[in-house]
């Protein structure tokens, strides 16, 4: 059973203010563009624009990481991704950008720099990855 849904959003990076009005939604729950506006306007430091937030939003949806429904007159915003899943998708796409490196000598050279945790980590995932694949071999 995967750890996530086959869901992805069609791009996955995100600007600083893209990220933070996902946080936002993550933490309000569906709500409408002038919600996440006075959320972020609770900072009195803070100038931002409706426009902005709503040009935001719309990015957000072309990018595949929200989706507006209309209930009334009212648009109202909601995350496709889990916070956790969107953890996972980053760490995968972090994890193909160093493997993507190419060489085993030059991963393994990092090694050298890691302390005893982060081996102990390194080793625990080996495990598992070498598990997956006895599991995917005895599968008929």
């Amino acid at each position: 059973m995967p750890l996530f849904s086959l869901y992805r959003p069609k791009t996955l990076s995100l600007g600083p203010l893209e990220s933070e009005i996902i946080e936002i939604l993550w933490q309000l729950g569906p709500t409408s563009a002038t919600a996440v506006h006075q959320h972020i306007l609770t900072d009195i430091n803070r100038e931002l624009t409706y426009s902005s937030v709503s040009t935001v939003l719309k990015r957000l949806m072309k990018k595949g990481w929200v989706a507006c429904d209309r209930k009334n007159r009212i648009h109202i915003w909601k995350v496709l991704v889990s916070q956790r899943e969107a953890e996972i998708l980053k760490a995968h796409e972090q994890l193909h950008q160093f493997l993507a490196v190419g060489s085993p000598d030059i991963v393994a050279a990092f090694a050298d720099e890691l302390d005893d945790d982060s081996l102990a980590q390194m080793d625990a995932i080996a495990q598992k990855i070498q598990a997956a694949r006895q599991a995917r071999q005895a599968q008929p």
